[in-house]
């Protein structure tokens, strides 16, 4: 009787000690369980680098002239013929606009977010089609105005646009150009650029290359 109340006693003992040891453990879950319909809230993380860099400057030049040629096409009241006005005045704010946006989503990282979208590409596009839509609109906004001064204005600053655009197209397809040269070179330039590393590295080590000899 005695052995059965000892075990007993070291059983109980034994399970309030595991119960405590669980209680305090410090391995315990400390994560709570995703309750449905709860969603992750969307970061921003704002990237100062970019606007620093020659395209962030670039793509900040083509918003704000793209802004002021829209403004002073907008400050024209009359028009004979119209329709090198409407054009100009189609082409700025969609460049404004389009722009615009692309500037958000690179300066916050959103497109990050979005994946599935080449961005790269994207604004590739935008910016070639930007610059020669300019560039046409202000030739013929130039011939067909009335030589008012809003008129003027938006030619001027059209052309700067289409001028900005042109040089943000042209890096963009030089390091399009890059990009492409690396993913062609394949693994035989890996290989060549390995084998050059381990030669180098032989080289600054004479007595390794002693003993191979």
């Amino acid at each position: 009787m005695r052995n059965t109340e000892e075990g007993e006693g070291f059983e109980a003992e034994a399970s309030s000690t595991s119960m405590m040891s669980g209680a305090s453990s410090p391995y315990q879950p400390t994560t709570e369980p995703v309750r449905p319909g709860h969603h992750r809230r969307l970061q921003l993380a704002w990237d100062p680098d970019y606007l620093r860099s020659s395209f962030g400057i670039l793509k900040l030049l083509e918003v704000i002239l793209a802004l002021i040629a829209f403004i002073c096409i907008e400050t024209v009241k009359e028009c004979l013929p119209c329709g090198g006005l409407y054009f100009f005045e189609f082409v700025s704010c969609t460049a404004f606009v389009v722009t615009g946006v692309l500037l958000l989503m690179f300066s916050l990282n959103l497109h990050t977010k979005v994946p599935q979208i080449n961005w790269n590409l994207t604004d590739l596009i935008n910016t070639v089609v930007s610059a020669i839509l300019f560039f046409i609109a202000s030739v013929v906004l130039a011939a067909m105005n009335q030589k008012r001064g809003g008129e003027i204005a938006a030619v001027v600053f059209g052309f700067l646009a289409a001028a900005v655009y042109a040089v943000n197209t042209y890096l963009a397809v030089k390091i399009w150009r890059l990009g492409a040269r690396r993913q062609t070179g394949g693994p035989a330039n890996e290989y060549t650029r390995a084998r050059s590393e381990s030669r180098g590295e032989v080289e600054s080590r004479p007595e390794v290359q002693r003993l191979e000899g």
